[in-house]
């Protein structure tokens, strides 16, 4: 059961990772970026800052997965080391430019608060996470990794639970502002209980 379920968050972890390649081949007014207004998508600070996070933001969901299993890390310790590297490095950027564009988040400022307290946690526990295997204390670092991970992974429960919660609700409004914690406070829930078993 737990080798399922690890398969299926490879799966979509895989799947949403390449999001940002739509941006190459649909147009724009058919992606997320048909939902802002005008004055937002000529704010050329917020549309690179948009960019930067979904290529960062999916690279680090991309391969932030392989980190996980012990059989891999202690096989390929070199490779953990520099995907670990790689994947600290794009959630940094990533969850920063995520911050900024929080502020502009559709639907005010319950979504807004939901967005940026999601890249301030994705950011604090990432940095913990380099904090401690710094400090030799792999076990701690593990812990912290995998709360970031479960960050990282608010891009795939996003585009699970707004679709579902728009169709039980009629109400795509009311569906955002509850996404925008949903997305990612149920990931932290887990993360906890993983790591109370380790």
């Amino acid at each position: 059961m737990k080798k399922l379920l690890f398969i299926i968050i490879c799966i979509l972890a895989l799947l949403i990772g390449t999001y940002p390649l739509i941006y190459v081949f649909v147009d724009h007014k058919n992606t997320f970026l048909g939902s802002k207004s005008l004055d937002i998508i000529q704010n050329q600070i917020w549309k690179t800052a948009f960019f930067v996070h979904i290529i960062f933001g999916g690279i680090s969901l991309f391969i932030g997965w392989r980190q996980f299993g012990n059989t891999f890390r202690n096989k390929y310790v070199k490779l953990h080391r520099i995907i670990g590297r790689i994947y600290a490095a794009a959630v940094v950027i990533s969850s920063v430019s995520a911050i900024y564009m929080g502020i502009y988040a559709n639907g005010g400022i319950i979504s807004s608060a939901g967005f940026i307290s999601l890249g301030f946690v994705w950011l604090i526990t990432t940095l913990a996470g380099i904090f401690h295997i710094r400090k030799g204390d792999v076990v701690k670092h593990r812990q912290f990794m995998i709360y970031s991970y479960a960050c990282t992974f608010a891009a795939v429960t996003l585009r699970l639970w707004y679709p579902l919660l728009e169709n039980i609700t009629n109400d795509p409004g009311s569906s955002y502002l509850t996404v925008a914690w949903l997305c990612w406070l149920p990931n932290l829930l887990v993360a906890y209980c993983i790591n109370k078993k380790t």
